[in-house]
């Protein structure tokens, strides 16, 4: 259970209280995360279901469920998502890159990546509730979260000698995200039974990417940090919430 406690202390705003917090603590947190996904994405859907039901305009539901993630995670992986355009976005060395990313200021590659990922997050959010697809905000946060795993797996390092990312890095068997993944490639196909096609795709597409990033900040970085964390996250909810909402 510390484990799990430490994933919901993490990655929610929940006053869960934890004990020492260690390598093996830390594993099983990371391990643990796409239940955290399960529960923020329940709520999601609730909240979009409420506010259409109540008659909000969908792009109005869409962007208030996202603020409500926002406020619900402390921004942290929005946080990580601004950080990591800006590091990828600069010139110079990796330690430059690293110290961008740290300095905590936006800059332009933060501020135009949060714009097209949150406005495309909420656009979604509308399209899949007109098509009422409410399932599929539950498979995409999972998948959010699933991403840690990935970026996590046994022979990625991280980037600093300190931080959230020296502390997961490299701490989950590769079993552990497929298991994950595969789970939520079925469950996509049943959360869009109109076109049980999209979710998978949807769910592979962003493993793509995700692989993809992990790659290139391995080149750029040296490794993962906390910061590529929450970027990987956000990137998979809105491709899997993009892709499950085309008609």
């Amino acid at each position: 259970m510390s484990g799990l406690r430490l994933a919901l202390s993490w990655l929610t705003v929940l006053p869960v209280r934890t004990g020492q917090v260690d390598t093996a603590v830390a594993r099983t947190a990371i391990a643990l995360a796409p239940f955290v996904g399960l529960l923020l994405g329940a709520a999601a859907t609730a909240v979009l279901f409420a506010l259409t039901w109540l008659g909000a305009p969908g792009l109005l539901a869409g962007l208030l469920v996202i603020g409500l993630l926002a406020l619900a995670t402390r921004g942290m992986h929005l946080d990580g998502l601004a950080d990591t355009a800006d590091g990828l976005g600069c010139y110079g060395p990796p330690e430059r890159a690293l110290r961008v990313m740290r300095d905590g200021s936006a800059g332009p590659f933060a501020v135009v990546t949060l714009i097209i990922v949150l406005g495309a997050q909420a656009v979604s959010l509308s399209a899949l509730a007109d098509a009422g697809r409410w399932a599929a905000v539950v498979v995409a946060l999972a998948a959010g979260r699933t991403a840690f795993a990935w970026c996590c797996r046994h022979g990625v390092p991280a980037a600093r000698p300190e931080g959230l990312g020296t502390l997961v890095a490299g701490t989950q068997p590769t079993l552990v995200p497929v298991a994950w993944t595969v789970l939520l490639t079925i469950a996509a196909a049943a959360a869009t039974p109109d076109r049980p096609w999209l979710g998978p795709i949807g769910v592979l597409l962003a493993l793509g990417v995700v692989l993809l990033l992990i790659r290139h900040v391995r080149k750029r970085f040296g490794g993962v940090t906390g910061d590529v964390l929450g970027a990987a996250a956000e990137i998979t909810v809105l491709i899997v919430l993009a892709v499950t909402s085309f008609r």
